[in-house]
């Protein structure tokens, strides 16, 4: 193995830091007063994070965004991995005209359908409920295109094999699938989470109870918090922005490995 270049290791440990100098700069600017971040000076204190939480809600918002976020990525992967396996491995009737038009909502403003969502969940009684904050979330056509190309280049043959042994069509998905698509299926996986997780218009047209505000709604009420007149309390709204960070970041951390090989195997297959 070829010994590593200080100066390309240099180069890289300078591009990260000036790529995470934003994240940084909100991390410190968390810890200050307002007044010592209005007047320039430094006095550092805990109290943005205890009033975040316990002021303004932050841990009730917390665990919805959690909620949330957990049951769009679990039942979006399900789904998208059922339906990626249908596309991957059946031929039949429509079959590529459903796929295609898959891909085609792709292409449509996910804002088109904020309108036809809200009427539906109005009409069946879902709205301010956790139900109508997950289930407009969980067709994921992105999901399903990537998912079906990346089973694509699993061998045929490894199905034929289970399919003799007696498995039925889910047991060969289950466990012959799922176990080799674990890469693509962890990298979609934190791509829901965090495309949920960052998700506000949905939130804020769907629910008017304060008990299911999620993060982003939350951090968007913080703005009115006014330490004087004409100011905002920024460093209020960057210890919010750093709790809300945390899940992210221990997410990535959790699946890193996952990650890089699901983006690059799936691009090449």
């Amino acid at each position: 193995m070829k010994p590593e270049n200080p100066i390309l290791s240099g180069l890289a440990l300078a591009g990260g830091l000036i790529f995470l100098s934003p994240v940084l700069y909100s991390i410190w600017m968390s810890f200050q007063t307002v007044n010592a971040y209005y007047s320039g000076g430094l006095e550092f204190t805990l109290d943005n994070y205890q009033r975040a939480v316990g002021q303004f809600n932050f841990a009730r918002y917390l665990l919805n965004s959690v909620i949330v976020s957990g049951c769009v990525t679990v039942t979006g992967l399900a789904v998208a991995t059922m339906a990626a396996f249908a596309f991957a491995r059946y031929r039949f009737r429509g079959g590529d005209l459903l796929f295609g038009a898959t891909v085609a909502t792709l292409m449509i403003p996910s804002h088109i359908s904020l309108i036809p969502n809200y009427l539906t969940l109005a009409e069946v009684g879902l709205l301010d409920t956790y139900a109508g904050l997950i289930l407009p979330a969980i067709s994921n056509g992105f999901a399903a295109f990537f998912l079906r190309q990346y089973i694509r280049g699993i061998p045929k043959a490894l199905d034929e094999a289970a399919y003799m042994d007696g498995a039925t069509p889910l047991q060969v998905l289950w466990r012959v699938i799922v176990p080799i698509s674990r890469p693509a299926i962890f990298s979609m996986g934190l791509y829901i989470f965090i495309s949920e997780w960052n998700n506000y218009i949905w939130p804020l047209v769907a629910v008017g109870k304060e008990d299911l505000f999620t993060l982003q709604i939350g951090l968007a009420r913080l703005y009115r918090i006014n330490p004087g007149e004409g100011l905002i309390d920024w460093p209020l709204v960057m210890a919010a922005s750093t709790i809300t960070i945390l899940p992210v970041l221990a997410g990535f951390l959790l699946v890193e490995r996952h990650l890089v090989r699901g983006i690059t195997m799936g691009a090449v297959k």
